[in-house]
């Protein structure tokens, strides 16, 4: 082995219906100083259920509605009001800009770090790394950090209340999780920490998968009807933590980065999750995998909601196609994670037997 093998994760998880209203218990061990960077509506779901946690106690609490994306200027606002107010613990309450600021400003002020995400649509909350943006909306970097979060607490009614279309995101992130750790284990890549991958790390991922399959489409009829069930409970904990615990500890490959060929065109609507969900069949054609294995695949994103067609995606033209194969194996993207490599000719080709299977599972 070339690297020492290493496991990643949140130091503490707690999860389950009206979770905020036990925030105070789960975390005051933390400090008593706290700055909540919200997103609209993280604040608006989940205020009052934290601020009923911490009943008669005397903690300071510093409520701020975040500008929207995890910027660069964002993050030195808030690294300002850390250090000037003597915050003990930043807390990222929204959706995955929200996390990737709070986790950010924790890092470059030394501080502690809760995640409460609103919805499960990717696994930002669990992970060891933000997306930083330029001030102008452009990308920045990726910004690793050496430990995971110091504690993600997930309302899995907060979540039920949300749009179903972000549980479907979620699942469609999850999805990848598993495929493409094992075709990086097979190659003896990195995790995505930079480790070498763990068999724990791919039992996570084995059993995020499995856990799809089995309770997906239940999770999305509670979803639907804002209620909490045991299947939405099982598909909250495999979208948020075993698909960012078994990403982190494993790694991407093709289904990551046919997203971020996507993104190269510039203007897409198609959420994250659902890019990745298309681009796992996509590297599934490229290793060459079985009728069953792919039919299983692609009936579990027809059963929830998932894309099988490029279309679906917002992509319509053999240009557009070639420029998403073309960026999608540039130097350093995980789709060379993969055996044998890939070329721009060879993913387009993936991309257009995918989606040509797609489409006649439609007809």
């Amino acid at each position: 082995m070339k690297r020492l093998r290493a496991m990643r994760e949140p130091l503490k998880y707690v999860q389950g219906k009206d979770a905020v209203k036990h925030f105070y218990e789960e975390m005051h061990y933390m400090g008593k100083k706290w700055l909540f960077i919200c997103s609209r509506s993280g604040y608006k779901t989940c205020h009052d259920g934290i601020e009923e946690s911490f009943g008669d106690h005397d903690d300071v609490r510093h409520y701020e509605v975040f500008g929207g994306i995890s910027s660069k200027g964002e993050i030195a606002k808030f690294q300002k009001m850390v250090e000037e107010e003597g915050i003990e613990t930043v807390v990222g309450v929204g959706g995955g800009s929200a996390v990737d600021t709070a986790k950010a400003t924790a890092f470059y002020t030394h501080t502690h770090v809760v995640i409460i995400p609103t919805v499960a649509a990717t696994d930002a909350p669990c992970t060891g790394l933000s997306v930083i943006y330029n001030d102008d909306g452009s990308f920045d970097k990726y910004l690793f950090y050496p430990t995971n979060p110091d504690a993600v607490l997930v309302d899995t009614q907060v979540i039920a209340n949300a749009p179903v279309r972000f549980l479907v995101a979620g699942l469609g992130d999850a999805l990848g999780t598993y495929f493409e750790g094992r075709a990086s284990i097979q190659t003896e890549s990195p995790s995505l920490e930079g480790t070498g991958i763990t068999r724990v790390g791919m039992a996570i991922a084995k059993e995020c998968y499995k856990t799809l399959r089995n309770y997906g489409k239940q999770a999305i009829v509670a979803c639907e009807n804002n209620v909490v069930t045991p299947a939405l409970e099982a598909i909250v904990e495999a979208n948020v933590y075993m698909s960012g615990v078994g990403a982190d500890n494993v790694n991407c490959a093709a289904a990551h980065s046919f997203y971020n060929g996507l993104t190269s065109l510039g203007g897409h609507s198609a959420p994250h999750g659902n890019c990745v969900a298309f681009g796992t069949l996509v590297q599934l054609i490229l290793e060459g995998a079985t009728k069953e294995e792919f039919e299983d695949v692609q009936g579990f994103c027809l059963e929830v909601g998932l894309p099988v067609t490029l279309e679906e995606l917002g992509i319509t033209t053999k240009e557009q196609i070639e420029t998403i194969a073309k960026n999608a194996c540039v130097p350093g993207e995980t789709i060379h994670n993969l055996a044998g490599d890939v070329t721009p000719d060879e993913l387009y080709a993936a991309i257009v037997a995918a989606d040509a299977l797609g489409k006649a599972v439609k007809k």
